[in-house]
Formats: structure tokens, C-alpha cells, sequence
């Protein structure tokens, strides 16, 4: 579209939100815009329950989000558990990286007691000494049609990352119509669309500065992924309606507070990740 074109189409636009709101309140447009957006639970309901459990995942879905959002780490005889980082550290009361340890190591550690002393707004004395899950458990628990939000971390760390999960969604008949497969590496998302041209994929990226995405990119990343996944805090509504207009979806991460939320569907996200799907949720009912 040209130039002179497109600014014309959000000049009309303009008009039309405006008669819109001048004939009463807002135009049935904007509400479908909140509807549709999908309301991706961060490491499930993250900022009330410990990132990355059962319980986290639990109250996500009880919160109105649409997706789960699974991070895959790998242990040391190859199983694929849901965890953030590299290390138990922080989220454990194990030390050293995942890769080192068995299942039957990580599942003996602590994966709940970190966020009551985090968060003692949020401690419940259920979540001391809940454990780690793996992918499988998770699979188990929700079953085949809820929504999965799932990445691939450090996948060069894990050689067979991808064949696993995909083994695992196979077994489990996860429903690949609403599957999404996000990653930072490029490469793991090539090996999934390799290996199942099927898989639904998100490219995520991080700007550490003005976010701004070329056309060359945007092919590139169009030959894979059905969308981008990046960092809110240095977005702009020209970088959002550049991607929206080439067909991609976006979905920034995280969103944590309503204002940015609001600002965000404005300028057109289809998407978002929040510690808090119950406020997006709230949002989304225009509240």
C-alpha cells in the first residue's frame, strides 16, 4: 500500500471510530478488537502462584486465559519439563543447570516455597514443596484440546528438543489447530517446521531499543512463522500496524498492568502475555 494510501485508509479510519463514538459510545470495531485479542496465561497466572506449575497453569485457565504458556527446558536422561531457566536456582531450592540433573532429581526439589518469600502478598502454604512438571504431566492434566502456548529454551543446549515435544504432542493428540510453538532461535523453529509443517509458529524477539521490524525481516520470519512475539516495553503503533497489515499476529510480552493494556489493543496487538490474565480478561470486557 502506498504512502499517500495508507495514510488516507487511517485518516478514514480516524473518521470512522469518530462518527462512531459521536453516534454513541464505541463502535463496534473497537469492542471486536477486545474480544479477539488472546489472553496468554505467562507461566500460567504467574504473578498469584509460582511460575510453571500445575496450580500456576490452574488458576490461569480459572482467570479466563486462552493459551497456557509452557517454557521446556530438558533434563539429563531427555525428558521435557516445564521450567524458565537454564538453572534451578531461582525457582527451586536446587543449584546448577537442568541438564545436569534426572527427572527423578528435579522432582525431588522445592518449586513453590521461593514464591511465598517472594511474593508474601500471594504465599499460600500449598504451594511449599510443590513440584517441577514435566510437559507429559501437563498433557495429562489439561488434555488434548486446551490451548498451549509452548517454547523451546536454549534449544542449542538440547540437541532433540524439538523431536520430543513433537513426539509428545503426537501422543497426546494435542489439537494442532490452536497449538502455538514459540522460540527466540530461529533455527529450533526451522526444525519444527521441518519436521511438522503443521505446528502453528511464533518468532520471539527482543528490542533493546525503538522497536523496528524491515520488510526483508518480515518475509523472512513469513517463510515459518504465523507470528512475532516481542518485548512490549519499546514498542509504537507504527511497528504494530506494520506487522498486523503483512498478516502477521503479535503478541508482546509482559503485559502486567491495564493502562499498557488498553494502549496496546489500540494500536492493534492481536495478542499479549500477562502474569495477571485476570485483569486482561477485565480489559477485554472493556472493564
Amino acid at each position: 500500500m502506498g504512502r499517500l494510501k495508507r495514510k488516507w485508509m487511517s485518516a478514514l479510519g480516524v473518521l470512522v471510530i469518530g462518527i462512531g463514538i459521536a453516534a454513541g459510545g464505541e463502535t463496534g470495531m473497537a469492542k471486536e478488537k477486545h474480544k479477539d485479542i488472546i489472553n496468554v496465561s505467562h507461566r500460567g497466572a504467574s504473578g498469584y502462584a509460582p511460575e510453571h506449575t500445575i496450580i500456576s497453569y490452574n488458576m490461569g485457565e480459572k482467570m479466563h486465559g486462552d493459551y497456557i504458556e509452557v517454557d521446556l527446558q530438558m533434563t539429563k536422561d531427555g525428558k521435557l519439563i516445564a521450567m524458565h531457566d537454564e538453572k534451578l536456582d531461582r525457582t527451586t531450592n536446587g543449584t546448577g543447570l537442568v541438564k545436569d540433573y534426572t527427572l527423578e532429581e528435579v522432582k525431588k526439589l522445592d518449586a513453590g516455597s521461593w514464591f511465598n518469600e517472594k511474593y508474601p502478598q500471594y504465599a499460600n502454604t500449598e504451594y511449599a514443596g510443590i513440584q517441577v512438571p514435566t510437559l507429559e504431566e501437563v498433557f495429562q492434566t489439561f488434555g488434548k484440546n486446551k490451548k498451549y502456548y509452548i517454547e523451546t529454551k536454549s534449544p542449542e543446549v538440547y540437541p532433540g528438543m524439538e523431536k520430543e515435544l513433537l513426539r509428545l504432542v503426537n501422543k497426546y493428540d494435542i489439537n494442532k489447530e490452536t497449538l502455538l510453538v514459540q522460540s527466540f532461535s530461529s533455527a529450533s523453529l526451522l526444525k519444527m517446521n521441518e519436521l511438522d509443517p503443521s505446528i502453528k509458529l511464533v518468532q520471539l524477539l527482543s528490542y533493546r531499543t525503538n522497536a523496528a521490524i524491515t520488510d526483508a525481516e518480515i518475509a523472512e520470519i513469513k517463510k515459518y512463522a504465523i507470528g512475532v512475539g516481542p518485548n512490549y516495553t519499546y514498542l509504537n503503533q507504527e511497528y504494530v500496524q506494520k506487522v498486523v497489515e503483512s498478516g502477521l499476529e503479535i503478541h508482546p510480552y509482559t503485559v502486567n498492568d491495564k493502562e499498557t493494556m488498553k494502549k496496546l489493543i489500540d494500536w492493534g496487538v492481536t495478542g499479549m502475555f500477562t502474569n495477571f490474565p485476570d485483569l486482561l480478561h477485565e480489559v477485554k470486557k472493556g472493564k
